[in-house]
């Protein structure tokens, strides 16, 4: 291996990691795609999800921007999180990641023709990971209301979500 191949290896590694990104915020295209897609449950009633690559918490800001969107588009104020679900890696962003392992190792040999001896050595590896951004997703289910919002942790004021999300 020449002095040249660990920086062109990692080079490429990080050139790899970074295609993958979120993509600007919009509707699905294609299924599995990135962008968002809703299905009614009833009059009131949605189930909004966001799939996206790279972290988790500007997936989960989209799924709430859409929700907002669609509860003021249905003529009503406020919406509720009923229930949501999160998938994927907890360090879904991708990273380079490097590593490195130090082992110990002994032996001894007692008796034989020799006298007794002993053996020892330490190892060192260096490892890298390259992993790039993975597909996360964010599905909320959601209830919408008119009227003041209701005092609950997951209730959140539409218009007031959409202002602070929108970019």
């Amino acid at each position: 291996m020449t002095r040249f191949t660990l920086p062109l290896i990692v080079a490429a590694g990080l050139a790899l990691s970074a295609c993958a990104s979120l993509a600007p915020y919009g509707m699905q295209a294609k299924p599995g795609g990135q962008g968002y897609a809703e299905q009614r449950i009833e009059s009131n009633r949605y189930r909004v999800t966001y799939n996206g690559v790279g972290a988790a918490g500007p997936v989960a800001d989209y799924a709430l921007l859409r929700a907002a969107e669609l509860t003021t588009s249905e003529g009503y104020d406020w919406f509720e999180v009923t229930q949501r679900w999160i998938d994927g890696r907890p360090d879904s962003g991708g990273s380079f990641q490097p590593n490195v392992g130090v082992g110990f190792g002994g032996s001894s040999y007692d008796g034989g023709r020799y006298g007794n001896y002993s053996t020892s050595g330490v190892g060192i590896g260096v490892g890298l990971n390259f992993s790039g951004p993975s597909a996360t997703s964010t599905t909320l289910e959601v209830i919408m209301g008119n009227g003041p919002r209701p005092d609950r942790p997951n209730a959140y004021d539409a218009r007031e979500v959409q202002s602070s999300l929108r970019r």
